[in-house]
């Protein structure tokens, strides 16, 4: 199956290209990475390498669209997507996506600092070129190697605000990169069907459920107590230490109910997200609370340091 040829591109269709929801938690981690800097920024020069960051998202996004239509053509969940319906040719999404990549590194370097320009550049190439041209197609592992440029966003936040990036950022690195394959390999869990019809090597698709639904337990059982580990490194405060505590928890409990469950076996298709058998409930469960935990992880560590910004 091929992906066919557009007949036109509207403005709407290339704001899809940039996939919005993606671009929305880049920024919001970024934005945390730059507060939790706890540097003094001109608040111009912040909105500016928040912006970049975003335009650097949204040119990744674009460019992985432009290189993955012959995929997102075969998935139920993708298939609507700008490129693969016909909407905006490969081409034309992809010289966007280079165009607003080098604009937004660029202005990163030139007015922020060289620093933060360089980490923003290395983020859109692990994501577009490690991930989009090699991993995705060549290895279950894709998801795990891959992550790191999700998970470089508040580093190059924190970069922006002092030109360095010390251990606590990295540390935020570190939770995010651990996060991200329990979080997408739950989501596989009930969408392998069309991953295994686009040829994607997932997990669920190359060693089962079974081994997901393991691999899942093993890196929940990491990333709690990595999420607590800012509480004690002066990144976080207490209303996070017990924020993190509670949220870990309940992330590791449902991640036992996953492993104890059939979630995978023979129910993985799912007609949208949120719309799973009884047997994938625990995956839904835990997707969907992946996500609020990560927010809440973050959230409170930006509302910490902008109150301690404030002289709360």
């Amino acid at each position: 199956m091929t992906t066919p040829t557009a007949a036109y591109g509207r403005p709407g269709d290339y704001f899809q290209l940039l996939k919005p929801r993606v671009m929305s938690l880049v920024v919001f981690t970024a934005l945390t990475g730059l507060v939790c800097a706890d540097t003094p920024i001109h608040p111009f020069m912040a909105v500016v390498a928040v912006l970049c960051i975003a335009v650097g998202a949204g040119a990744s996004g674009a460019m992985n669209m432009a290189l993955e239509g012959d995929i997102d053509i075969k998935m139920r969940r993708t298939k609507s997507r700008p490129v693969p319906s016909g909407r905006v040719a490969s081409g034309d999404a992809l010289a966007f996506g280079a165009l607003l990549a080098a604009f937004a590194v660029m202005v990163m370097g030139l007015a922020i600092n060289l620093v933060a320009g360089v980490l923003l550049a290395a983020t859109i190439g692990v994501y577009v070129v490690i991930y989009t041209l090699w991993l995705k197609r060549s290895t279950p592992q894709n998801i795990v190697i891959g992550g790191a440029a999700g998970a470089l966003p508040p580093v190059v936040g924190w970069a922006a605000a002092t030109g360095s990036a010390p251990l606590n950022a990295w540390l935020l690195f570190a939770i995010i990169f651990l996060w991200t394959p329990p979080h997408f390999w739950a989501l596989s869990l009930y969408t392998s069907g069309d991953y295994a019809k686009a040829g994607v090597p997932m997990l669920p698709v190359v060693k089962g459920p079974k081994a997901t639904r393991l691999q899942i337990l093993l890196y929940s059982l990491v990333l709690a107590p990595l999420g607590v580990a800012p509480a004690f490194t002066g990144l976080g405060g207490p209303v996070y230490a017990v924020a993190s505590v509670i949220g870990g928890l309940i992330f590791v409990a449902l991640a036992i109910r996953l492993y104890l469950s059939p979630a995978g076996e023979g129910e993985n298709d799912a007609s949208g997200l949120y719309t799973t058998g009884v047997k994938l409930k625990a995956a839904r469960d835990l997707f969907a609370f992946s996500l609020l935990y990560m927010t809440l992880l973050f959230a409170v560590l930006l509302v910490e340091h902008g109150l301690k910004a404030v002289g709360l």
